[in-house]
């Protein structure tokens, strides 16, 4: 499996639908059992609700801050956040070349341990 930036970015913005009604801010580069793998590139303002999965954010492009579970976390590319499934998150003030790569997996609720 192989995806590429500049490949995803180019079906962005994606349907637009009730949740997303300027069109998906991400692209699906691959999937796997649990696991899928996308690029987000929202523009203006991140929309997103907690997800059922636990992620990875890979900040591919840009800067800004990450907002999780009400703290503040400043980005540039290279930087990595981990958030839980049902955990509030959202990027803000974010520069207009953003975009991460985000990667899901596990069951839903996310991964419990003992």
């Amino acid at each position: 499996m192989k995806a590429t930036v500049s490949d995803l970015l180019k079906r962005i913005p994606g349907k637009v639908t009730g949740e997303w009604p300027m069109g998906e801010p991400f692209a699906l580069a691959f999937a796997h059992g649990s696991m899928s793998v996308e690029l987000y590139a929202p523009r203006g303002t991140d929309i997103q609700t907690p997800h059922d999965q636990d992620e990875l954010y890979f900040i591919h492009s840009g800067h800004g801050e990450f907002v999780v579970a009400g703290e503040r976390h400043p980005f540039e590319a290279g930087t990595v956040f981990f958030v839980p499934a049902h955990v509030e998150h959202r990027f803000e003030n974010f520069s207009p070349d953003f975009s991460t790569w985000v990667v899901f997996w596990g069951p839903k609720g996310g991964e419990k341990f003992k």
